[in-house]
């Protein structure tokens, strides 16, 4: 049995070196648990990358999770979970005090710049969704109706995506009939429902909940204004750990330090819960014929919101130079198979020159 502090160690170094969301989180899990130490056998590990892909909320962020319980429990879970959540937090925490407020002109232009790709980078993840996504699929005409619906209520009917993502993964359980196949002393209540709804309904990757906070944070509640919401967006694809990370910039608005903090603490709570009240069923689940049917019809749908997540995206930008940094972002992302990371820094750095 490994120490718990062998689990700080190597789970706090995946929270910190994790740029680059789920594919780059998985891979580093995958080295540490799988090849290099022998610690979980490599189909088990696989296994659990499927089962974490049926349940709502960050998928890398359960793997992660999992990965610890396996190896010493609930204890192990608490301290690996921790250690891959906290360092992403405390950089965007630490961001968020800078770019949002009353930051300097070069800060701004900063944000304005590398929030100007963001949309680019919701167009890429959800291409890199597609082709695993729809291997998996019974029906092809079904699938991409999924998608589209999907799509189309991420870049229409803002928080309403939700209700599509239930819908398409129960109309594909009916179709196969359940057979085998400004800063605010006070944390407001409504950022917890926020928080709630983005660790229980981003299925498929984090960029799904983007159309959900956008409406809550900006155009329902005015926590912040479209260009701040880029700003956390962005500060979300830079930073290491999850997308969801995100959650603690619209929590910082909403509330002040304390907000951001609890804003993050009630999003991963359910990935949390998920592991560690059903870790031991994990096997069960996966093979159950309801809960895979669900997600054949979520999932596409999940695909589809991801890419209808860059219409709100690129209806926020204001300034004209903003467009031409989005079309090199999505040269460099969908053409030229460049970083995100990398992206959004050469984004901010040509913001930083726009505005001056």
């Amino acid at each position: 049995m490994i120490e718990l502090r062998t689990v700080l160690r190597e789970w706090g170094r995946i929270g910190c070196v994790g740029f680059g969301g789920p594919p780059t989180h998985l891979r580093l899990l995958r080295q540490v648990c799988v090849e290099r130490n022998a610690w979980i056998g490599a189909d088990e590990f696989e296994d659990a990358i499927a089962t974490c892909n049926l349940l709502p909320g960050p998928s890398s962020t359960q793997m992660a999770i999992w990965s610890a319980w396996r190896l010493r429990g609930w204890r192990g879970a608490l301290t690996g979970g921790l250690a891959f959540v906290l360092p992403g937090l405390v950089v965007i925490l630490a961001l968020a005090a800078v770019f949002l407020g009353s930051p300097p002109r070069w800060v701004t232009g900063a944000g304005l710049g590398a929030g100007a790709a963001v949309a680019a980078v919701a167009v890429e993840a959800g291409v890199a969704l597609v082709p695993s996504s729809a291997k998996r699929a019974r029906s092809r005409v079904r699938w991409l109706g999924y998608a589209l619906a999907g799509g189309l209520a991420a870049a229409l009917a803002g928080p309403w995506v939700v209700l599509v993502l239930l819908g398409c993964g129960l109309v594909e359980l009916a179709v196969r009939r359940w057979r085998p196949a400004g800063h605010r002393a006070l944390v407001p209540p409504a950022l917890l429902w926020t928080a709630l709804k983005v660790g229980l309904l981003s299925y498929g990757g984090g960029f799904v909940i983007i159309p959900l906070m956008e409406s809550d944070a900006v155009a329902h509640y005015h926590w912040m204004s479209p260009a701040d919401f880029l700003n956390a967006v962005a500060l979300g694809q830079v930073t290491p750990g999850p997308v969801v990370h995100t959650v603690a910039v619209v929590g910082w608005s909403a509330g002040g330090l304390t907000g951001g903090l609890v804003a993050a603490a009630v999003a991963f709570a359910p990935s949390f819960v998920f592991v560690l009240a059903g870790g031991r069923f994990f096997d069960r689940l996966r093979s159950a014929p309801p809960a895979r049917a669900f997600l054949d019809g979520a999932g596409p749908a999940a695909v589809g919101a991801i890419l209808g997540a860059a219409w709100p995206l690129v209806r926020a930008l204001t300034e004209p130079w903003q467009y031409a940094v989005l079309a090199g972002a999505a040269v460099l992302l969908l053409g030229l198979r460049r970083g995100v990371v990398p992206t959004l820094l050469l984004a901010a750095v040509v913001g930083v020159v726009a505005v001056h």
